[in-house]
């Protein structure tokens, strides 16, 4: 129950930082990127003011043995570039530049029944379900190919 109220007291002051900072504003993102007309460099603040807390809140965290609510740290551990991580990259930095909205802000936003909101969340959870499904799919293939070598390892060849 601590764990989970933490998580939604936590969620909640983001989705204020959010909305003071005018990340809920696709119009604010748009501007940021039209760097040849309208540039707005504000956005650039609010990045950098998000990654130096950051960096401080990290380098304070992984002081500690553990974690105040969990048994141990849970990092990442992968340190290559690959095909999935560049791919998901640009269809999320495509998919923020298009509508002005990434995960965060748009589902701030959808309280407002923003139009561009609702249309953008709707659009992410049925990439998240089709990547689910692909996902499994993918499994389900490599399992039986697993399978079928493991059945032709041991399978007994006359001679």
């Amino acid at each position: 129950m601590k764990k989970n109220l933490v998580a939604f007291l936590c969620g909640a002051v983001f989705t204020i930082g959010l909305g003071v900072a005018g990340m809920t504003d696709p119009a604010k993102v748009h501007d940021f990127l039209d760097v040849t007309g309208r540039f707005d460099p504000s956005l650039a603040a609010v990045m950098a003011a998000a990654v130096g807390v950051g960096l401080l809140s990290f380098r304070l965290v992984l002081r500690r043995a553990r974690p105040v609510l969990a048994d141990r740290f849970e990092l990442p551990t992968e340190k290559r570039l690959d095909r999935r991580l560049i791919l998901g990259s640009v269809l999320f930095g495509a998919g923020w530049g298009l509508s002005g909205y990434c995960p965060g802000p748009a589902l701030a936003s959808v309280v407002t029944l923003a139009p561009g909101a609702l249309v953008f969340v709707t659009a992410m959870l049925a990439g998240m379900a089709g990547y689910a499904l692909f996902s499994r799919a993918q499994a389900a293939v490599a399992a039986r190919a697993s399978d079928d070598d493991e059945r032709e390892s041991t399978s007994t060849v006359p001679s």
